[in-house]
C-alpha cells in the first residue's frame, strides 16, 4: 500500500469516522436529554410497516397468499406448513396460521408468546397487508392476508410471514452513557492508532536514513539497514541500503586493487630479477673476455637466450592475465565435443610425457558424447597449463597423471590429478592466485614459469561460467577439478 494511499485512508477515516461519531452522539444526547424518541420509533416502524420482508420472503408470502385465494384447506395441512415455515427458517423467517381465534400453527422461535394478544384482528378486505407489531421487547414485521377457509361456514383464516426485528431504540435508550463514553474511546482510539502507524511506518524509517546518512558522513558503511515494509518509504530504505553497500564494496574493492597492485609489482619486480641478474652476469662475462672458446660463448649467449625467452614468456603471461582480468579479452563459444578434444591435447604432450617417464591413465564416465559450450583456444590453454604445472611437481617416479571426465545433470566436470608432493590444505585456496608458489623462497632455480599459469586457468574458466577447484593432501598429489556448461541444443 503506498504512502499516498495511506495518508488519504488515514484523513479520510479520521474525518469519517469523526462525523459520524458527532451525529450519533448529538442526537443520542437529545434523546437523552429530552426523552422524546417518537421521532426515531416513527422512522423505524414507519420502514418496516413499508418494507417488511425481503424478496426472497416476499415470494413465499405470494405462494401463500396463492393457495389461500384457490385451495384454502391446503392450509390445515401440517405437512405443508412446515414445509414452507422450514423455507422461511432458512431466510430468517418465520409462518402463523389463525383460524378463527385460534392459531392452528407457528414457528418455534414463538413458543412461549401469546399470539392471540399481538395479532391484529380480522380485516376481510386486506386493505393493509404491511405492518409490525411487538410484545414486550420482541419488535416484528410482517405481511399478512386474510381469507376465508369456507365462504358457505364464514370460517375465516389468516396467514402471517414475519421477520423479527431488532428493538434499536429500546437498546438505544438503555446503552446510551455506555454508547456515547464508547464513541469518545473508539474516537481518541482511532487518532492514537494513525498517530502511531504513521510514525512507525513514515517517520522512524526517515530518521534511521537521516542517522544513516549522518553514518556514512562520518565514513562509517559497516552499518546495515533493514526495512520492514515494501511502501515508498521501505523501497527508499532498501535502495539507500544499496546505494551504501555498493559504496562499501567499491571501497573494499580499491583497496584490494591497491594491495594487488602493490603485490603485482612487487611479484613482478622479484620474478624479474632473477633473469635480469642473470643476463647482466653473462653479458659481462662476454664482455671481461671469459668466453675465450667458441663453446663457451655458444653456452653464454644460449643462457642470455634462455632468460630473455623467459622474461618475454612472463610479459606475455602477465599481459593476457591483465586482458583477462579487466574482461578485455572476448571468448568465442563453440559446440565442443569434450573427450575428443582433451585427448588432441594430450597427445601434444606425448613426447614430453614419455621423456619425462610420466603414465597418462583415462577414466571417463560419460554415457555417450559429451558437448560442452567452450573458448577452445582458451580452454587448450587452461589444460596446458594444468597438464605443465602437474609436470613440473612431480619429482619422484613412478610419475602418474589421471585425467578423468564426468557428466553431472547441467556440468561437464574434468578432473588433472598427479601423484606429486602435493600441497598443505593451507595453500589449496592461494593456488589460483597470480605469481603463488608453496615454496617460500619463490625460487625459478627450484621450478620454472610466469607463476601466473593457474591464476590464467581461474580466469578462463570463470568466464565460462563454470568453477574451479583443487584438493590435496600432503604427499598424496594434487586433484585440480574444473566444470564447464553442457551445450544446449535450443533449435
Amino acid at each position: 500500500m503506498s504512502i499516498r494511499f495511506r495518508l488519504l485512508l488515514s484523513f479520510t477515516s479520521v474525518v469519517v469516522v469523526s462525523v459520524i461519531l458527532f451525529v450519533l452522539a448529538a442526537y443520542l444526547l437529545s434523546i437523552a436529554v429530552t426523552g422524546d424518541v417518537r421521532s426515531f420509533n416513527s422512522f423505524y416502524n414507519i420502514h418496516y410497516s413499508l418494507n417488511p420482508l425481503s424478496e426472497e420472503e416476499e415470494n413465499l408470502f405470494l405462494d401463500l397468499k396463492y393457495i389461500a385465494k384457490n385451495d384454502p384447506g391446503q392450509l390445515k395441512d401440517q405437512t405443508l406448513l412446515q414445509e414452507f415455515d422450514t423455507r422461511l427458517k432458512m431466510v430468517q423467517a418465520g409462518l402463523i396460521v389463525r383460524e378463527d381465534n385460534s392459531v392452528i400453527y407457528s414457528a418455534a422461535s414463538l413458543n412461549g408468546l401469546d399470539l392471540s394478544t399481538i395479532l391484529p384482528a380480522y380485516e376481510m378486505g386486506n386493505n393493509s397487508i404491511r405492518n409490525t407489531m411487538n410484545k414486550g421487547t420482541r419488535f416484528f414485521s410482517y405481511a399478512k392476508f386474510d381469507f376465508y377457509f369456507s365462504p358457505e361456514t364464514g370460517e375465516r383464516g389468516s396467514i402471517y410471514v414475519f421477520h423479527e426485528r431488532s428493538p434499536f431504540a429500546q437498546v438505544v435508550r438503555q446503552m446510551l452513557p455506555l454508547l456515547i463514553g464508547l464513541f469518545a474511546a473508539i474516537l481518541l482510539l482511532t487518532g492514537w492508532l494513525l498517530y502511531r502507524y504513521v510514525t512507525r511506518k513514515i517517520i522512524q524509517p526517515l530518521d534511521r536514513l537521516r542517522q544513516s546518512a549522518e553514518l556514512i558522513k562520518d565514513g562509517d558503511l559497516t552499518f546495515q539497514l533493514q526495512s520492514s515494509s515494501r511502501d515508498e518509504v521501505g523501497q527508499l530504505v532498501q535502495t539507500f541500503d544499496q546505494m551504501r553497500q555498493k559504496l562499501y564494496d567499491s571501497i573494499q574493492l580499491q583497496l584490494r586493487y591497491e594491495d594487488n597492485r602493490k603485490q603485482l609489482l612487487s611479484n613482478i619486480s622479484h620474478d624479474l630479477r632473477t633473469p635480469i641478474t642473470t643476463i647482466k652476469g653473462y653479458a659481462e662475462g662476454i664482455r671481461d673476455g671469459v668466453t675465450n672458446t667458441p663453446e663457451k660463448l655458444d653456452r653464454y649467449v644460449a643462457a642470455i637466450h634462455t632468460r630473455a625467452s623467459d622474461m618475454e614468456r612472463l610479459v606475455q603471461e602477465l599481459l593476457y592475465y591483465s586482458k583477462l582480468d579487466l574482461n578485455k579479452e572476448p571468448y568465442s563459444f563453440i559446440r565442443l565435443e569434450l573427450s575428443p578434444f582433451l585427448h588432441r591435447i594430450a597427445d601434444e604432450l606425448a613426447i614430453e610425457f614419455e621423456n619425462n617417464a610420466v603414465e597418462v591413465t583415462w577414466e571417463e564416465e560419460l554415457g555417450g558424447p559429451l558437448f560442452v559450450l567452450a573458448d577452445a583456444e582458451k580452454l587448450k590453454r587452461v589444460v596446458m597449463n594444468l597438464l605443465d604445472n602437474s609436470l613440473k611437481y612431480m619429482n619422484q617416479p613412478p610419475k602418474r597423471l589421471n585425467i578423468t571426465i564426468q557428466r553431472t545433470d547441467k556440468q561437464a566436470v574434468v578432473i588433472v590429478a598427479d601423484n606429486g608432493p602435493g600441497l598443505e590444505e593451507s595453500s589449496l585456496s592461494q593456488i589460483f592466485e597470480r605469481f603463488y608458489r608453496e615454496e617460500p623462497s619463490r625460487s625459478q632455480a627450484i621450478v620454472s614459469g610466469s607463476g601466473l599459469g593457474l591464476a590464467i586457468a581461474k580466469q578462463i574458466i570463470e568466464g565460462h561460467g563454470g568453477s574451479i577447484w583443487a584438493e590435496s593432501k600432503p604427499g598424496s598429489g594434487l586433484s585440480v577439478y574444473f566444470t564447464l556448461k553442457l551445450y544446449e541444443d535450443r533449435r
